[in-house]
């Protein structure tokens, strides 16, 4: 999702990765479960035991867990999970969240028990704001974030409000044009079926949300942004936290790391000591 052009949704889903679990868990209210499912909210493709610290990755608009699948092969400094927002793959049979803070908690309480090791967040478009307010409450449990990442973000003042359009027919095509998903697949009717539901619900979700100034965080922020991103989150960063803002510029547009992830951006800042270490 992105703040000043976000009724554009975005999503790189394959229907594949959205079958139903038949699992229902314990669900609480906006299909976020209770403490004792919260190993669904994680997908960790490729563990490292031996690794010094986790990287949680947060998706765009109308993606899942999947969307990070091979993160975890290249990046092998960090231990990579990615959070499965309700509603999709394997939560399929819940329903997608529509409250941005209680979904952040939910993040929370499973990242809770991870936090043996320095945690850093990675957020795309609309995971970078629900990246910002886990790590606040994280924060407020006393587990500081050693570095957010916000990725398709800018540091830039906050636009003015904007209601999304829910037409489905423009949804897709606002979503070729972003370049998040070929035009092949947005004709399926699968895909329709399947990702457009919580691809709507998503953009209802990030238009409802309203950003507090505070708590500030303490960790640094780094925002990546592509150099042809008309459709980049706006955020004022560099007010968010009490620690430095690095603003990094990529080649590409709003989805420029699905053909170049941004590894080498990752590993510079997440082997930099932080100044209080």
């Amino acid at each position: 999702m992105t703040a000043d052009a976000s009724s554009a949704p975005e999503t790189s889903e394959n229907p594949e990765d959205a079958e139903h679990s038949g699992n229902s868990g314990n669900l609480g209210n906006s299909g976020i479960p209770t403490a004792s499912d919260a190993s669904r909210w994680l997908v960790c493709e490729t563990p490292r035991p031996e690794a010094r610290g986790r990287l949680v990755c947060f998706a765009h608009a109308g993606a899942s867990a999947s969307f990070y699948r091979s993160w975890g092969r290249s990046l092998t400094e960090v231990e990579v999970h990615a959070v499965q927002y309700p509603g999709r793959a394997n939560r399929f049979d819940e329903e997608p969240p529509d409250d941005l803070l209680r979904l952040a908690a939910g993040v929370a309480d499973a990242l809770e028990p991870l936090a043996d090791l320095p945690l850093s967040l990675f957020g795309h478009s609309l995971g970078a704001p629900v990246a910002l307010e886990t790590a606040r409450e994280l924060q407020r449990r006393g587990i500081e974030i050693e570095h957010l990442f916000a990725s398709g973000s800018c540091d830039a003042p906050l636009p003015a409000p904007f209601l999304g359009d829910e037409d489905p027919d423009e949804i897709l095509e606002e979503l070729v044009r972003m370049g998040g998903t070929e035009a092949e697949m947005v004709a399926d009717p699968i895909f329709q079926e399947v990702v457009l539901p919580y691809l709507i619900a998503d953009n209802r979700m990030f238009h409802t949300y309203e950003m507090a100034p505070e708590p500030l965080l303490g960790c640094p922020v780094t925002t990546i942004v592509g150099d042809l991103d008309e459709d980049a989150d706006r955020r004022p960063w560099s007010t968010l936290t009490t620690a430095p803002v690095q603003e990094v510029g990529v080649p590409g547009n709003h989805f420029y790391l699905v053909a170049d992830p941004p590894y080498p951006i990752l590993r510079e800042a997440l082997s930099t000591p932080r100044p209080s270490s």
